[in-house]
């Protein structure tokens, strides 16, 4: 297996990772329980887990009229397609 593919599948992990904990965090809200910071949500968002972010949001209406969410998450998406494809660049 190349390093790349790797690459693709950790990134794959990762996002679904952050995509179940948008749900987790979400169900902890309807439950009135304690939950995940939202700095923690945005720096997972911003490590390479911004697509998993997004679509948590999407699917789980979460965090979706949080001006905070609805500019950084399009913007961490954006940073992770720059980085991604400079990593895969220069080890694809």
């Amino acid at each position: 297996m190349k390093i790349s593919e790797i690459i693709i599948i950790g990134l794959l992990i990762y996002n679904l990772i952050t995509f179940l904990i948008m749900g987790i965090d979400k169900f902890l809200a309807k439950k009135e329980k304690r939950r995940i910071s939202e700095a923690t949500l945005l720096v997972n968002a911003y490590t390479l887990g911004g697509i998993g972010i997004l679509l948590g949001m999407l699917v789980f209406r979460h965090k979706i009229r949080k001006a905070k969410f609805i500019i950084l998450v399009p913007i961490a998406v954006i940073v992770n397609t720059v980085a991604f494809v400079g990593i895969y660049a220069i080890l694809g």
